[in-house]
Protein backbone atom coordinates (compact mmCIF):
# COMPACT_ATOMS: atom_id res chain seq x y z
CA UNK A 1 0.00 0.00 0.00
CA UNK A 2 0.89 3.45 -1.05
CA UNK A 3 0.76 6.50 1.85
CA UNK A 4 -2.90 7.08 0.63
CA UNK A 5 -4.07 3.57 1.67
CA UNK A 6 -4.39 2.03 -1.86
CA UNK A 7 -2.67 -0.85 -3.09
CA UNK A 8 -0.06 -0.27 -5.58
CA UNK A 9 -0.53 -1.42 -9.28
CA UNK A 10 1.68 -3.50 -11.31
CA UNK A 11 2.27 -2.97 -15.23
CA UNK A 12 3.43 -5.92 -16.97
CA UNK A 13 5.10 -5.46 -20.67
CA UNK A 14 6.04 -8.03 -22.85
CA UNK A 15 6.98 -8.09 -26.70
CA UNK A 16 6.95 -11.10 -28.35
CA UNK A 17 8.44 -11.75 -31.80
CA UNK A 18 7.25 -14.54 -33.74
CA UNK A 19 7.48 -15.83 -37.27
CA UNK A 20 4.59 -16.86 -39.46
CA UNK A 21 6.37 -19.42 -41.69
CA UNK A 22 2.82 -20.62 -43.40
CA UNK A 23 2.41 -16.54 -44.83
CA UNK A 24 2.35 -15.73 -48.25
CA UNK A 25 1.40 -12.59 -48.07
CA UNK A 26 0.41 -8.96 -46.07
CA UNK A 27 -3.23 -9.98 -46.17
CA UNK A 28 -2.45 -13.31 -44.80
CA UNK A 29 -0.24 -12.26 -42.10
CA UNK A 30 -3.02 -9.50 -41.26
CA UNK A 31 -5.29 -12.75 -40.89
CA UNK A 32 -3.60 -14.99 -38.97
CA UNK A 33 -2.61 -12.19 -36.50
CA UNK A 34 -5.88 -10.77 -35.81
CA UNK A 35 -6.96 -14.47 -34.59
CA UNK A 36 -4.51 -14.57 -32.87
CA UNK A 37 -5.04 -11.06 -30.98
CA UNK A 38 -8.59 -11.29 -30.48
CA UNK A 39 -8.40 -14.89 -28.65
CA UNK A 40 -5.49 -13.28 -26.27
CA UNK A 41 -7.64 -10.55 -25.42
CA UNK A 42 -10.64 -12.13 -24.62
CA UNK A 43 -8.68 -15.27 -22.95
CA UNK A 44 -6.55 -13.34 -20.97
CA UNK A 45 -7.93 -9.60 -21.31
CA UNK A 46 -5.08 -7.72 -22.07
CA UNK A 47 -3.92 -4.96 -24.49
CA UNK A 48 -2.32 -6.52 -27.35
CA UNK A 49 -1.17 -4.68 -31.21
CA UNK A 50 1.24 -5.16 -33.78
CA UNK A 51 4.41 -2.65 -32.39
CA UNK A 52 6.99 -3.46 -35.22
CA UNK A 53 7.94 -5.36 -38.67
CA UNK A 54 4.44 -4.77 -40.82
CA UNK A 55 5.77 -4.49 -43.81
CA UNK A 56 7.46 -8.14 -43.65
CA UNK A 57 5.20 -10.90 -44.64
CA UNK A 58 6.46 -13.27 -42.00
CA UNK A 59 7.58 -11.74 -39.46
CA UNK A 60 5.60 -9.60 -36.55
CA UNK A 61 6.78 -8.31 -33.13
CA UNK A 62 3.22 -8.12 -30.82
CA UNK A 63 3.09 -5.75 -27.73
CA UNK A 64 0.83 -6.88 -24.96
CA UNK A 65 0.10 -4.98 -21.75
CA UNK A 66 -1.74 -6.05 -18.25
CA UNK A 67 -2.23 -4.41 -14.94
CA UNK A 68 -2.73 -6.41 -11.73
CA UNK A 69 -1.82 -5.47 -8.04
CA UNK A 70 0.16 -8.66 -7.51
CA UNK A 71 3.45 -8.99 -9.57
CA UNK A 72 3.07 -13.19 -9.63
CA UNK A 73 -0.18 -13.13 -11.59
CA UNK A 74 1.31 -11.04 -14.36
CA UNK A 75 3.91 -13.50 -14.46
CA UNK A 76 1.79 -16.31 -14.27
CA UNK A 77 -0.03 -14.81 -17.27
CA UNK A 78 2.61 -14.03 -19.33
CA UNK A 79 4.03 -17.33 -18.76
CA UNK A 80 0.23 -18.51 -20.27
CA UNK A 81 0.37 -16.10 -23.21
CA UNK A 82 3.62 -17.94 -24.27
CA UNK A 83 1.55 -21.14 -23.70
CA UNK A 84 -0.84 -20.31 -25.83
CA UNK A 85 0.46 -18.30 -28.68
CA UNK A 86 3.53 -21.87 -29.56
CA UNK A 87 0.35 -23.63 -29.03
CA UNK A 88 -1.57 -21.45 -31.62
CA UNK A 89 0.38 -23.43 -34.48
CA UNK A 90 0.75 -21.00 -37.36
CA UNK A 91 3.27 -18.92 -35.18
CA UNK A 92 6.44 -19.55 -33.74
CA UNK A 93 8.04 -17.17 -31.05
CA UNK A 94 11.61 -15.95 -31.88
CA UNK A 95 12.48 -13.71 -28.85
CA UNK A 96 10.45 -12.56 -25.94
CA UNK A 97 10.95 -9.51 -23.75
CA UNK A 98 8.72 -8.99 -20.54
CA UNK A 99 9.32 -5.85 -18.26
CA UNK A 100 7.53 -5.79 -14.93
CA UNK A 101 7.13 -2.26 -13.65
Amino acid sequence: MCAYGVKMVVLGVCTVEVHIPCSNSLKNKRGILKSIIQRMRNKFNVSVCELEKQDLWQMAVLGIACISTDKNVLYRTFNEIEKFIENFGEVRITKVNLEII
